[in-house]
């Protein structure tokens, strides 16, 4: 809680048992076999995923979130874990039983966590079109309230700009059920960057940054006036031009393209909402994630971001309170309704 306001997270991420379902991944990979699409079916518990080993990981998550001052998050799956070169029947099921995963962890804290769909995206289908029976299920059967869309599924940069119509089918969906969609870096199998420890923090930047500018200079919004999009990580990278700079959109885009303050450099974080607007940024802090190394300068973990945030004199604090909770309840309901 920030001076009386709920603190509402939009970037986070499933925790649960057997490293995040990482084994089951792997059976399925090296079965080339769907086996399991929830994680509370019969046989798994000898794959860790019992009760307790539930109750442990769950705790640990909302103990870091009371340490934290966050009240509530909206949780997604592992970008790191989105690996869109799976074969399509693979791909589908490692999907289904990651959201079964997010709702485990929804039911067991209703009142701090609301799911974010995984969708099982091909980026040589002809659209996404494919990915609508999962949303919907998400939505309508797990009470889901967003969506996580990887820029890059096939992790090579050969998938569509998110400029192109090939992601109509689940932005038309979105804006008609009112569901944000979150941006987010998956995989990235570019061979220069292998010498790289967790080499897949490049292709977020990279690809959060790209995303960015396709929404910004494409049609989308155009198209879909409704729809709501928050790009992580403060949106990959910084514009280096100056607003009225024919390099940047010159268009208000205000009403949906946002972004999270997930970045944990305070120079990067304080230049990001300053360049994206208070008005468009939402709290974000992927807690528990890659955030966990402390400041020297005040021997707190680095994601934890609410007093980082509350003590930026250049924020008043209306821009402050939207930060925390107000942009995120617009952004997601669903989000500011679970801690209401």
């Amino acid at each position: 809680m920030y001076n009386g306001t709920k603190v509402l997270d939009i970037h986070a991420h499933v925790s649960a048992p057997s490293g995040n379902g990482m084994l089951v991944m792997g059976a399925m990979l090296a079965s080339n076999t769907p086996v399991w699409a929830d994680p509370r079916g019969s046989g798994l518990e000898a794959r860790g995923f019992t009760e307790e080993a539930w109750a442990g990981r769950v705790k640990t998550h909302t103990d870091l979130l009371e340490s934290h001052s966050i009240e509530a998050q909206l949780v997604g799956p592992r970008p790191f874990t989105m690996l869109g070169w799976m074969q399509p029947h693979i791909m589908k099921a490692w999907a289904r039983f990651t959201n079964h995963m997010i709702a485990k962890q929804c039911e067991m804290e209703p009142t701090r966590f609301i799911g974010a769909a995984m969708l099982p995206q091909q980026p040589l289908a002809d659209d996404l079109s494919h990915c609508i029976e999962e949303l919907d299920y998400c939505r309508t059967e797990l009470g889901f309230k967003g969506c996580y869309l990887s820029p890059d599924p096939a992790g090579d940069r050969s998938s569509p700009g998110m400029d192109q119509h090939y992601w109509d089918p689940v932005y038309e969906y979105c804006q008609k059920h009112g569901l944000p969609i979150i941006v987010h870096g998956t995989n990235c199998t570019d061979p220069r960057i292998r010498t790289i420890p967790q080499n897949y923090q490049i292709g977020f930047v990279i690809e959060q940054y790209l995303a960015t500018q396709l929404l910004s200079h494409g049609d989308v919004f155009e198209r879909f006036p409704e729809l709501k999009v928050v790009v992580c990580h403060c949106g990959g990278a910084l514009d280096r031009f100056i607003k009225t700079d024919k390099h940047l959109a010159q268009k208000d885009l205000s009403k949906n393209l946002y972004f999270d303050t997930c970045a944990l450099d305070l120079n990067f974080l304080e230049a990001a909402i300053k360049q994206r607007t208070p008005a468009n940024t939402l709290f974000g802090t992927e807690t528990p994630g890659s955030g966990a190394a402390v400041r020297p300068e005040t021997g707190l973990p680095g994601d934890d971001l609410v007093p980082v945030i509350g003590a930026m004199d250049f924020l008043s604090e209306d821009d402050k309170q939207a930060i925390f909770h107000g942009n995120a309840a617009h952004v997601c309901p669903g989000l500011a309704e679970i801690a209401a």
